[in-house]
């Protein structure tokens, strides 16, 4: 069990891995431990409701199922499957019995970053993100679930605003602006400003916070506040807690592809080989093994 660590210098918050009990692992570079162990039972936080102030339009706003990052022009063909033993089930990944439905509706392998822009390991991680996106085959898709399994640290508030981001529009636009305000400018972070422990749930940045940053590429805030508190970012969000516990993700950052295998970067053996594993098992299940 990991010891709850309320506040990490950002040295180590940038190998912190956040666990589903707002405990810290460790999820180096490479090569990485073993994984830590992680609570066992998952409970999602209930969304907040839809207020009555909110315009109608915003409650017609439906986001699109999951928003997908763009294949590469010269996006490689799918490299042939082969099984030479350096990747191990339930060592390297771990396959999800029974198989859960996909993030998106999307036809191609799918490929999910379980995720929350307060996640400093996630900030630590998401270049390699885009290099992932950048090298996966033809055949195969970039989608994100946030999570708000971490309240102390404001994952709710990052949840509904990713997907009001989406229902916009400007998600893809907006990730480096987010993980920048949580992490180097501060405007969203989760932190005390002097540096001590974390701000009181009162205290923490707000949905018309997070919608000052969507502005600076090209998000209305009161638009994106309307949005925030409609009945379909309530519904996604719900959604995604619900999947976040099918697919027994314990912590972020996760990968998960098609529903079917899943692993953290410790498991992978660092950020590196977090790309080489998604290959791999886009490889496996694309060929039926």
């Amino acid at each position: 069990m990991l010891k709850r660590l309320p506040f990490l210098f950002a040295a180590v918050l940038a190998v912190a891995a956040c666990s589903h009990d707002s405990d810290n692992a460790s999820a180096p570079q490479s090569p990485a431990p073993s994984a830590s162990t992680a609570p066992a039972a998952p409970a999602s936080a209930a969304p907040t409701p839809a207020t009555s102030a909110a315009p109608a339009q915003a409650s017609t706003a439906a986001p699109a199922p999951a928003a997908s990052a763009p294949v590469a022009a010269d996006a490689k063909p799918t490299t042939p499957f082969v099984d030479n033993g350096k990747w191990v089930e339930g060592k390297n990944y771990d396959l999800i019995e029974p198989q859960q439905p996909k993030v998106s509706d999307t036809n191609k392998v799918e490929v999910v970053e379980v995720f929350s822009y307060g996640c400093p390991a996630c900030n630590a991680f998401h270049t390699t993100v885009d290099q992932m996106a950048k090298e996966l085959p033809s055949n195969a898709t970039l989608v994100f679930l946030p999570v708000s399994f971490n309240p102390a640290e404001n994952f709710p508030m990052f949840q509904r605003a990713y997907f009001t981001a989406q229902a916009l529009g400007v998600a893809d636009k907006g990730a480096d602006a987010m993980y920048d305000a949580a992490w180097k400018t501060k405007e969203l972070s989760s932190e005390n400003p002097n540096g001590r422990g974390l701000k009181p749930s009162d205290a923490l940045p707000t949905i018309d916070d997070a919608a000052k940053v969507y502005a600076k590429v090209g998000a209305d805030p009161k638009e994106f506040a309307a949005v925030a508190n409609s009945f379909a970012i309530n519904t996604k969000m719900k959604r995604a807690d619900e999947l976040v516990q099918k697919y027994g993700v314990m912590q972020t950052p996760t990968i998960v592809i098609n529903g079917k295998y899943r692993y953290t970067v410790s498991q992978a053996g660092g950020y590196p080989q977090t790309i080489e594993l998604a290959q791999w098992l886009i490889s496996k299940e694309a060929a039926g093994k």
